[in-house]
């Protein structure tokens, strides 16, 4: 008797690992058989620069080794690459002021960067820091690795996002999930040890800013709401530090060094050290030497902590704008926890202390602690822990647009994801065989004021009158944050679906400020909205009318009640492109009023029209 050959090849689970991918230094963690664990690098440092430089011998290294060539070959080496992910070159021309990267193919919307006599897109230099990553876990553990979960800040948009799983993709690897950078740290602290609770975690690193606020119960990890900023870190308060010292060396010398590669290089290291010493100093000298001369100034953490006061000021509005969309006071919130390198800051804790009216947790090493938490998401993911879930939330609403320039919501900020939503629209305009489907991303009324995500058309529908058509148009997020939208014409079947791709050339401050604005303009948004409802409808009724007005049924009419009709028209007409919206709607009621008898005079007509020659 046969038997079966047994394949042992894939008897064994892939092992999955856990990356920061972060703006400053990135890691990569595994789940050892009791805890996350950090891998640390060649040099046996866990950090590892997020820095790539291309050697003059064609080379690209990655790391340590290109953070020392960013001071002596600043012009083939790029760092904080993450602030540049899913962005295109009208975002960050701002930003590129501050670095020595060189922008190829301007008139492109995808932005590319110079390596000496190569380019690159963000993704692709992302990927260098992954493949390093994947290198060293792959020394450590003694296997092949082609499994991640990535992190990403809570706030990356599908462009961030999408680029992100691009990035992974080219280092070879299969990105099983993005988790949002503040919920990996929740689990790395283990917070699901707890019955029940509230968890804010304020995570500022060295380019982005986060607030997450999650809800705990039975080893659920719910977010309840999200915010911050794309465009805020810790690299912030460098560039701050270093404008300042460039503009007292140009005093002091007689010598601009902004444009100097190396000098700027040189003292924005002297600049970082000075900040990360301030942090457990009361003053420090900071000492910068070149060319034969020498800079130095004292700084005291008082001159420090007034001069980056209004950059600490901006971490804490999205953090109340959080609170308020979790519907929470700060002493309903439990605990409070602190991620990212900028979270040493005295000035940092205490502010945050003062909002959440609580101490946070500094336990673990802020640097570490995403990593951390995302070896437990991918042993989660691999089946090796078990009995947690975590649900994440989209940062904002997504619809379509309607008639009058409208936003139907169809998805709500802060959904729980992997999220979906039906909802059935109709057609405009009779024998309408096409509908274009306008996707858009944003908290306020008008298609104006919110994010274009894509257009598509839905083709094919049966002709038919107006508002008779059904068209079903879903919705589907998925555990990435990755947007999916068909639309089916329910009665003919055809069906035509988008995945939303990076959107490039549109600023993050323009979705950033969605929330803040959708706050701010709550009143005027409303009115306008139902202003623009209401010449809808008129649109509608007028359009109906004045077909009607061909019909043998309105010529049957008394001369009167045409009069009345008429002047119902012209009344509505009249204050059709005004702004008072009650009265738009009072003036439709009226011509409502004034065609009931066109209407029964148009019904008995078709009536008769049906019935006759037909014996009862």
């Amino acid at each position: 008797m046969g038997t079966f050959q047994i394949d042992f090849s894939n008897s064994r689970k892939q092992r999955v690992v856990g990356i920061d991918l972060g703006t400053t230094n990135s890691l990569v963690a595994y789940m050892d058989v009791t805890a996350p664990k950090v891998i640390p690098g060649e040099d046996g440092e866990p950090l590892v620069p997020s820095v790539v430089s291309l050697t003059e011998a064609g080379e690209i290294i990655v790391g340590n080794p290109a953070l020392q060539a960013l001071i002596t070959h600043p012009d083939r080496t790029i760092y904080s690459v993450k602030r540049l992910m899913g962005r295109g070159i009208d975002d960050v021309t701002e930003e590129l002021k501050l670095f020595p990267f060189r922008v190829a193919g301007s008139g492109e919307s995808v932005l590319k960067l110079s390596l000496g006599e190569k380019t690159f897109s963000p993704p692709e230099i992302s990927a260098f820091i992954l493949r390093q990553l994947k290198r060293n876990a792959e020394a450590a553990l003694g296997e092949e690795v082609r499994q991640a979960v990535i992190t990403v800040p809570a706030y990356f948009n599908d462009a961030q996002r999408q680029a992100t799983k691009d990035a992974g993709r080219i280092a070879g690897l299969e990105v099983q999930r993005l988790v949002n950078e503040p919920t990996a740290a929740a689990l790395a602290y283990g917070l699901d040890k707890r019955k029940d609770g509230v968890v804010a975690v304020y995570d500022f690193g060295g380019g982005t800013f986060d607030i997450s606020i999650l809800r705990l119960h039975e080893g659920i990890f719910e977010v309840l709401a999200t915010g911050g900023d794309t465009h805020l870190g810790g690299d912030d308060i460098d560039n701050l530090l270093l404008k300042i010292a460039l503009e007292d060396i140009e005093s002091e010398w007689k010598q601009d060094l902004s444009g100097n590669g190396e000098a700027v290089q040189t003292l924005r290291r002297a600049v970082i050290n000075a900040k990360h010493e301030l942090s457990r100093l009361p003053a420090v000298t900071l000492v910068f030497d070149y060319a034969g001369k020498q800079y130095r100034r004292e700084l005291t953490r008082p001159v420090f902590e007034k001069l980056i006061l209004p950059i600490i000021e901006r971490t804490l509005a999205p953090c109340r704008h959080c609170m308020n969309d979790a519907g929470l006071e700060p002493e309903k919130i439990d605990e409070v926890v602190l991620v990212g390198g900028s979270t040493r800051i005295p000035l940092v804790r205490a502010s945050v202390e003062r909002l959440f009216r609580a101490k946070p947790h500094t336990e673990l090493n802020p640097d570490q602690v995403v990593a951390l938490g995302a070896a437990v998401q991918a042993a989660i993911l691999s089946g090796d822990v078990q009995d947690k879930l975590l649900l994440d939330v989209t940062p904002l609403s997504l619809g379509i647009e309607i008639m009058g320039g409208l936003v139907s919501r169809i998805l709500h900020r802060n959904s729980t994801i992997p999220a979906s939503a039906t909802e059935v629209f109709t057609t405009a305009v009779e024998g309408q065989t096409n509908v274009l489907i306008h996707v858009l991303q944003g908290e306020r009324e008008l298609v104006k004021d919110c994010r274009s995500l894509a257009r598509f058309d839905l083709k094919g529908i049966d002709p038919a009158p107006a508002g008779l058509a059904r068209i079903e148009v879903r919705f589907l997020i998925d555990a990435n944050g990755i947007l999916n939208v068909s639309a089916r014409d329910l009665r003919a079947g055809k069906e035509q679906s988008v995945e939303v791709k990076p959107s490039y050339g549109l600023t993050d401050d323009q979705v950033e400020a969605m929330i803040l604005e959708s706050i701010d303009k709550a009143q005027d948004d409303f009115q306008e909205r139902q202003l623009r409802e209401a010449r809808v409808e008129a649109d509608a009724i007028l359009a109906a009318v004045e077909k009607a007005r061909q019909n043998d049924a309105y010529f049957d009419l008394e001369e009167s009640d045409r009069d009345l009709i008429t002047r119902g028209l012209n009344e509505l007409l009249v204050v059709y492109h005004g702004e008072d919206h009650l009265l738009v709607r009072a003036k439709i009621d009226q011509l409502n009023q004034a065609t009931m008898k066109l209407a029964e005079n148009m019904m008995n007509t078709a009536v008769n029209q049906a019935l006759k020659g037909t014996k009862i």
